[in-house]
């Protein structure tokens, strides 16, 4: 995700303080990594050394001045650029999972058995977001609904290594 994007995009809807930002931040796109302050205050920074927010004003505070951002001109081009691209969709090619398919069976330690491990954690974790879904508002299920539909994807990959894994170790012993 880019947090810098991101915020910039919470900015157009108005000047905001750092704090409000991470707050909504955290709201929409926070809830299993919430911002740091720091990298809100770091992200500003870059922002506003590349032209892209401005301050608008600053108060005092209880703390150190606070400081009201707003985007730029350049920086709701920057924004209409960002979502008008596509993201490249992530083929996975060197899976750590793979990856340690392989040196299990170079290291004659029981590949089928880490296969089975994962698919557990896999199901583990396709069990909580599908509870998570059930009790969320829209924004969550559709968040979860993407992180099952990659987690099946990935539960159809283990079920084809376990297939194909005597087949593996027979090449990977060559």
């Amino acid at each position: 995700m880019s947090i810098s994007h991101t915020l910039l995009g919470l900015l157009e809807s108005g000047p905001r303080h750092g704090y409000d930002l991470k707050r909504s931040f955290d709201v929409y796109f926070g809830q299993d990594r919430p911002l740091h302050y720091g990298q809100v205050y770091a992200t500003m920074s870059r922002l506003l050394k590349h032209g892209l927010v401005e301050v608008e004003g600053i108060e005092p505070g209880g703390g150190p001045e606070r400081k009201r951002y707003a985007i730029t001109d350049a920086g709701v081009t920057d924004v209409e650029s960002w979502l008008a691209r596509p993201e490249k969709p992530e083929p996975y090619l060197q899976s750590t999972l793979y990856t340690k398919v392989v040196l299990a069976l170079l290291t004659g330690r029981d590949a089928g058995g880490l296969l089975d491990t994962q698919r557990a954690e896999h199901l583990r974790l396709m069990r909580e977001l599908t509870r998570r879904k059930r009790d969320g508002d829209l924004a969550d299920q559709l968040i979860c609904d993407h992180a099952l539909f990659h987690l099946e994807a990935d539960l159809r990959w283990l079920e084809l290594a376990t297939a194909r894994l005597d087949r593996l170790a027979v090449e990977v012993a060559r």
